[in-house]
């Protein structure tokens, strides 16, 4: 069974972003913009993770984290427009097990999230049942452990390269264009990034050894590709 995250956001397009990043990566998803709501369905024992607002329209997002906090201690990632230091402070003094302030890329929403169930040992099922495996298991992905190895040894990525790497592997195949990548990596258009996209697909490269360049393939003209099939 997929692991539940809860998304508690008030603003509708931000709320579904959210949970469309959050299924890609691999997790069931529950929305609501109501805090009333988001206590009810804390407390039906079927959430790993919440991902919370804290301004709420209808109860305190505050209010919220506590109730996480009781209910077994709940692992939350709190979403705020409040940057200031004492504000973070305060949160994680509630409860938070994360931080993240607006505005933000949902690519990093993700890792943190996934970062946070590994920490908390909430990901479901035994070591590595969610992994992917390519190219006759030379490479596997595992986005719910927020793990990937190559040839056995797991591979330490930056953010970045992880975004990349799985933005690649979910079409094996498919040629994605720099802009796409950029996209798909920080979630949003980020102007004078694309050229970048080249030096951290060299990198990702290197970290695979000798045959990186035909894990990551250059399609001259157009862009990236996996260059591994994925296995069945």
């Amino acid at each position: 069974m997929a692991t539940t995250v809860l998304v508690v956001e008030d603003e509708k397009e931000i709320r579904e972003l959210l949970r469309r990043y959050m299924e890609r990566a691999g997790y069931a998803v529950v929305t609501t913009g109501s805090g009333a709501e988001a206590i009810r369905l804390l407390g039906d024992g079927s959430v790993d993770l919440a991902v919370l607002d804290l301004g709420l329209p209808d109860v305190d997002g505050e209010e919220v984290l506590r109730e996480a906090h009781a209910r077994g201690g709940i692992p939350v990632v709190v979403l705020t427009a409040r940057s200031a230091v004492e504000d973070r402070i305060h949160g994680l003094r509630l409860g938070a097990d994360d931080y993240v302030t607006k505005p933000f890329s949902p690519t990093e929403v993700v890792l943190r999230v996934q970062a946070v169930l590994h920490r908390a040992g909430a990901a479901t099922g035994a070591p590595g049942e969610q992994a992917l495996s390519y190219g006759g298991g030379r490479l596997w992905i595992d986005e719910v452990r927020h793990e990937a190895a190559w040839d056995g040894a797991v591979v330490e990525l930056t953010p970045t390269e992880w975004g990349l790497l799985t933005a690649l592997a979910s079409v094996p195949g498919r040629v994605y264009s720099r802009y796409e990548l950029v996209n798909r990596v920080q979630g949003y258009e980020f102007t004078g990034y694309e050229r970048t996209i080249d030096s951290h697909v060299k990198n990702l490269r290197h970290k695979m050894g000798p045959d990186g360049s035909g894990v990551v393939e250059t399609v001259l003209g157009v862009g990236y590709r996996l260059g591994l099939t994925r296995d069945q």
